[in-house]
């Protein structure tokens, strides 16, 4: 099953750099798709475009179409904080709110009409145990955010998403900042995660694209060069520039 089929994207910016070209892609649910590639590549515009957050560009052109249940989220008429509630993103650098830890997760809950204490306590629990982080935070969830690790913060933020209950989550380089255990505990989340989650991940190496991936998409600027289950394409890729692009030849 499909949960984003994707339709001859393209997308230019106001400055004529044209970041994607005619891509077509199906997402398949439940499973860890990963856009892989060298810098440049279109991979962060094109998980922007799944939650529109392009349309903070000004003079973006996007054209194609994105379809998500049977809807055009590209379309003028798509509600756009309903869309980014049910397709969550994780950025490269953890962003926790000026806020305790618990508020970090209960804020987004809050902002949707959820007054309950009982049920934020238990959708803050839930949220950190998923991002595999409750065990270190149980007893000081009302400590700075930002008096956590790097990798701590990370988690959080995957939790705030987690917390808005998303259909899918995107995660553009969430380990590049982080140190090699950190980023462990991130990749092992992501394997429970996908249970209940499609989970779409730009990754910052192709180590741990080839890690993570059940599915792989390889781009190069701007165009999806290959496309296919992970094992396959990291092993027997049928382009010639995949296979240049894994063995570091170039990138």
């Amino acid at each position: 099953m499909d949960t984003f089929q994707i339709e001859h994207l393209s997308v230019t910016y106001s400055d004529g750099t044209e970041s994607l070209r005619d891509i077509n892609l199906a997402v398949q649910a439940n499973q860890v798709t990963v856009l892989f590639g060298p810098a440049g590549g279109g991979k962060s515009t094109l998980l922007r475009s799944l939650n529109r957050l392009n349309d903070l560009d000004l003079g973006v052109k996007v054209s194609g179409r994105v379809i998500f249940h049977d809807q055009d989220v590209l379309a003028a008429t798509t509600d756009v904080i309903a869309l980014r509630r049910k397709v969550g993103i994780v950025f490269a650098r953890p962003t926790p709110l000026p806020l305790t830890i618990y508020q970090n997760i209960s804020y987004g809950l809050e902002l949707t009409g959820e007054k309950r204490k009982q049920q934020l306590d238990q959708a803050v629990e839930a949220a950190l145990r998923q991002a595999d982080l409750w065990e270190e935070v149980s007893d000081r969830l009302n400590d700075p955010a930002n008096s956590l690790s790097g990798g701590q913060q990370q988690r959080l933020c995957i939790a705030r998403v987690l917390a808005l209950q998303p259909e899918v989550i995107l995660l553009d380089e969430p380990t590049s900042a982080l140190d090699p255990i950190s980023t462990a505990k991130i990749e092992s989340s992501l394997k429970q995660l996908k249970q209940d989650y499609t989970i779409i991940l730009a990754p910052h190496n192709t180590q741990q694209a080839a890690r993570a991936a059940d599915f792989a998409a390889f781009f190069l600027q701007g165009e999806l060069i290959e496309y296919g289950p992970g094992k396959e394409i990291f092993t027997h890729p049928k382009d010639k520039r995949t296979l240049e692009y894994i063995e570091g030849r170039y990138g």
